[in-house]
């Protein structure tokens, strides 16, 4: 084992962001970076978009050309499973063979939750966390086609987009009493919600299955309010658990992801965790991120930790997500928020939220605007008051201007 070699358990967007920082920051030891799947690093969020709509030929979705990963000496052994991990000796095993390590970094993502019983095994039920789902449901896809769509979250209602957009009657089932109920406020979802009612697609909020029909492909099910929706496809996004089994094995704290302090530093001496599998503490509470944004900031924090040269990360998170013509994007966390501002622009609407009367999130909706003036705001730990957001005839960028001015004072 070289003294200077670096593991990376997961393939996806932390792990590429992490091997690519090791090097630009100097790292000159080996690097391998373990991947079950046979493609190489990728970008997951397209997926459900553009991959999905015909837009994106397969190799727009790669993260670096192949010859990136050649030239900077990383080594990317995909298309194993790293079966154990042995802190004692550092080494891992993956596909039989072992490879040790002197520091190792788990990126390795969450997975889909299990599907239900009654959809598990049917030829005509997808899901749509990999490169390897979507290829499988794009020949389906197809105009005239009835898609129903378990889930009312942000993977579910952008396929239901691309579907909508390509011909395809949709549906949507969400349990819980609105979409996006929790991660957007009453006045998101709804905008949201009339955005797709108007183009057709049919969303039955606070409904749960209660029967199916149909052998080996989903032909129908039944709503507990005795509705019965026919379909030919059907996509479950039911939501994902951070992928910990590996690290839980090899004895290192866990709990709703792998427990890291600001470093990325896990229970075990030279084992770092960075991405949507890891769980930190932001602004004084557990955080567990799922996000490109996070997957990449908390990466290069961590590969700098692994060099000597850490820093606490403490991020404000960013999102976005593309449904039709509209795009939504949010800073912030608006965890225990107890109230939203919300105003209209000219193609557009924003929604700020407060805790405690202090600003900690904005979503805008068609308003890059607003959603700038909010990330700069957060980013600057500038303290917005609900009552500035309030005042008539707001204006984001005159708020920002009146915080720059405050400053000065």
């Amino acid at each position: 084992m070289a003294m200077d070699s670096i593991a990376i358990i997961g393939a996806g967007q932390a792990g590429a962001a992490l091997a690519a920082r090791l090097r630009q920051a100097g790292f000159q030891g080996g690097i391998d970076v373990f991947g079950a799947e046979s493609a190489p690093p990728y970008q997951r969020p397209p997926l459900s978009k553009k991959y999905l709509a015909g837009d994106w030929e397969q190799e727009r979705l790669w993260l670096r050309p192949a010859q990136f990963w050649r030239e900077q000496g990383i080594a990317l052994h995909l298309g194993g499973t790293v079966e154990a991990l042995d802190l004692a000796s550092r080494t891992l095993r993956c596909g039989g063979r072992r490879h040790g390590w002197r520091k190792l970094a788990l990126t390795t993502g969450a997975a889909p939750r299990p599907l239900p019983a009654a959809f598990a095994g049917r030829s005509n039920v997808f899901e749509l966390r990999n490169l390897a789902d979507v290829q499988r449901l794009q020949p389906a896809f197809l105009a005239g086609r009835r898609l129903l769509v378990l889930g009312g979250g942000y993977i579910g209602l952008e396929t239901a987009a691309v579907a909508a957009q390509a011909g395809l009657s949709v549906q949507v089932v969400e349990r819980a009493s609105r979409v996006l109920e929790r991660v957007a406020c009453p006045a998101t979802a709804a905008a949201i919600r009339a955005l797709h009612q108007r183009h057709g697609v049919l969303i039955h909020e606070g409904r749960t299955v209660a029967g199916t029909e149909g052998d080996e492909a989903l032909t129908g099910v039944e709503l507990d309010n005795g509705l019965r929706i026919a379909c030919d496809l059907v996509v479950a996004g039911v939501g994902v658990a951070p992928q910990t089994a590996l690290a839980e094995a090899a004895g290192i704290d866990c709990d709703d992801g792998i427990l890291v302090d600001a470093y990325g530093r896990t229970s075990a001496p030279d084992v770092w965790a960075a991405g949507d599998c890891a769980r930190f503490v932001l602004g004084g509470e557990p955080a567990r991120l799922e996000s490109v944004q996070n997957a990449i900031d908390q990466a290069e924090a961590v590969a700098d930790d692994m060099l000597g040269q850490g820093r606490p990360y403490q991020p404000v998170p960013w999102f976005w997500s593309d449904q039709y013509d509209m795009k939504l994007q949010i800073v912030g966390l608006n965890r225990g928020y107890d109230a939203v501002v919300s105003h209209a622009s000219a193609k557009g609407e924003s929604h700020w939220y407060f805790r405690a009367d202090r600003l900690i999130s904005v979503d805008a909706l068609n308003d890059g605007r607003a959603y700038m003036v909010g990330k700069k705001l957060l980013e600057a730990g500038r303290a917005v008051g609900r009552g500035e957001v309030e005042r008539p005839g707001f204006e984001p960028m005159q708020l920002l201007r009146d915080q720059a001015e405050s400053r000065l004072r």
